[in-house]
């Protein structure tokens, strides 16, 4: 391989007596060749080190293939030394000489030549010979009306592309060019010498793109194939909850349990009746909640971790049912249960504005988009949306709602999302008027959409929860199974990286948290002395999560470090891969 003839010698190595080879072998430049060219000594390798057709301890791995691969990624990053010593010391040149050929005239500017370069090419088919001709003749065709020899362009897209028989509504715009010359700017073409230079170097890599892989080896090759092998690695990890950052090409990669919030790291007790409701702001930096003790909380998390209290928020005569965030995380609603929404301040703690309409109560919340309009559901089934001042910009009448129900709108702010019926979820879209239902067999007790608005979480009366795919047809894409649901309203969420995780209360006191994919349960995490209510994912910090509890608190949870450390002294002794 690599035109290494069979009755060629080893690589030749200065000849060391046998008492001096310890000493020697410590100072790796004694052991260079003596007096012979690099050529000599590296252009072939010992048969024991690369004459195999394939690396690997599977056989699956072509050699040639591999070193021009590598070849290829050190040319991309600049070690063009090492890229051509490897290239020499192999036997293995990352192209043929024909393309190396091919290469020069094409930076040359020498079109013919090119093309008929290409037709030498024996594992090129016509379709991509033409298609690779029509490249280098067009760039040829530019470059005469550059040069403003009209009739030698002409008679090139007469009698050279045209003949070629392909993209003809490139061939009617390249006619333009020499009708309008503007239409050549618009093709690539200005009157600067370095702009010549510069096409012909897209034209290359236009090349490298058109013609097979075993012809022009395709540039970041080995990254991508790196990058794959990640990507693999981190689908197939069941508790995968890291940024891609922390993954390392040292060691395949395997979360364990730890990485998953399964450790009580504080308890918020501000409130003084069962906690309904809790959510973290967009940003992280902020958790707010809400109680039967008729107030909400804005909680701070600071840069360490430690969840402080911002203000109690007051002024509500019912239960607080549920807050949400505004788009920028400045601004604040609380809906009271069948009552009033109320808008504050973050910074200042202060209540804005209170929004109410005769008659009728308010049992959800939310924000437009934009962060210029709110919405909710009322307790005639109807939705209606204000502005910041309170005045009614529209109102969807009929059945759009239930007495309780979650509400939501896409980020683009097109669809809004309620439970119109006890089994059912109305997707409502403003702009085309249109409506799409989710029909489950059992009652729906809540919802949650997630971050990327192309799935949403519905739990059910029957203990279970569903994972409903939103974009295009409206399937089930997972089930979810283990909690506890007997009398109350249980809210769940998505999270973790990616928000591979789902989360969610239960009456058993519990946490539950499974995999969204393969909706395996990992975790039970005991903790609180009554039944969770509702639980947020910190959209910042992948390892906290919050849970909101009848017993009156708000449990804050982390990594097990205790665990997190043990892993970690385990790794460094040696290699570790699986579940703990």
């Amino acid at each position: 391989m690599g035109g290494i003839e069979d009755n060629e010698p080893p690589l030749k190595r200065a000849k060391v007596p046998l008492g001096e080879s310890k000493s020697l072998s410590k100072d790796s430049s004694l052991t260079q060749p003596v007096a012979c060219s690099l050529g000599d000594s590296m252009a072939r390798p010992l048969p024991s080190q690369g004459d195999k057709e394939t690396v690997g301890s599977k056989g699956v791995i072509k050699r040639s293939e591999f070193i021009k691969i590598i070849t290829r990624a050190l040319y991309s990053l600049g070690y063009d030394k090492s890229g051509a010593l490897l290239e020499e010391e192999s036997g293995i040149p990352l192209h043929s000489s024909v393309v190396n050929l091919l290469m020069q005239q094409v930076k040359d500017g020498k079109w013919n030549e090119c093309v008929a370069t290409l037709q030498t090419i024996a594992v090129l088919d016509e379709t991509t010979v033409k298609s690779a001709s029509f490249l280098i003749l067009e760039q040829k065709f530019l470059e005469l009306l550059k040069m403003e020899k009209v009739t030698d362009a002409l008679d090139t897209l007469r009698n050279e592309i045209v003949h070629l028989r392909i993209n003809l509504s490139r061939v009617h715009e390249l006619a333009a060019c020499i009708v309008s010359p503007s239409q050549c700017v618009i093709l690539g073409l200005s009157s600067q010498d370095t702009d010549v230079v510069k096409s012909r170097s897209n034209i290359l890599e236009k090349l490298k793109k058109l013609l097979p892989a075993a012809v022009m080896t395709p540039e970041k090759r080995l990254e991508h194939l790196v990058e794959q092998a990640l990507d693999v690695q981190r689908d197939a990890c069941v508790f995968h909850n890291t940024l891609d950052s922390d993954l390392s090409l040292y060691s395949d990669h395997q979360c364990r349990r730890n990485q998953i919030p399964s450790q009580t790291v504080q308890i918020l007790q501000a409130h003084t009746d069962e906690v309904w409701f809790l959510e973290f702001s967009h940003s992280g930096k902020y958790l707010a909640s809400s109680s039967k003790d008729q107030s909400a909380i804005i909680w701070e998390v600071k840069e360490d971790g430690r969840v402080l209290l911002k203000h109690i928020l007051t002024g509500h005569q019912m239960p607080v049912l549920m807050v949400s965030w505004g788009p920028d995380d400045h601004q604040l609603l609380s809906c009271g249960v069948e009552e009033v929404i109320r808008r504050w301040d973050v910074t200042s703690g202060e209540c804005l504005h209170v929004y109410e309409k005769s008659g009728v109560g308010l049992i959800s919340c939310g924000w437009f988009p934009d962060g210029r309009g709110i919405f909710s559901g009322m307790t005639d089934k109807s939705i209606c949306m204000w502005d910041l001042d309170g005045i009614e910009l529209e109102c969807w009448k009929g059945q759009r709602t239930l007495r309780i129900s979650d509400m939501a709108v896409t980020d683009d702010g097109k669809r809004i999302i309620s439970i119109c019926k006890e089994t059912t979820i109305l997707l409502l879209d403003r702009e085309a008027k249109f409506e799409r239902l989710i029909e489950e067999e059992e009652v729906i007790t809540s919802f949650s959409l997630s971050k990327d608005n192309k799935f949403l979480l519905v739990n059910l009366i029957n203990q279970e929860i569903h994972l409903w795919s939103i974009e295009g047809d409206l399937k089930v894409m997972a089930k979810y199974k283990g909690h506890k649901r007997a009398r109350f309203v249980i809210r769940s969420c998505l999270g973790g990286f990616e928000e591979a995780f789902i989360a969610s209360g239960s009456e058993d006191s519990q946490v539950y948290v499974w995999h969204r994919g393969s909706g395996e349960l990992l975790l039970a995490l005991p903790g609180h002395s009554g039944a969770v209510n509702c639980v947020s994912w910190n959209p910042a910090n992948l390892h906290m999560l919050a849970s909101a509890s009848d017993d009156r608190t708000i449990r804050i949870w982390g990594l097990d470090q205790l665990n997190l450390m043990r892993h970690t002294v385990s790794q460094s002794n040696g290699y570790s891969n699986g579940r703990s």
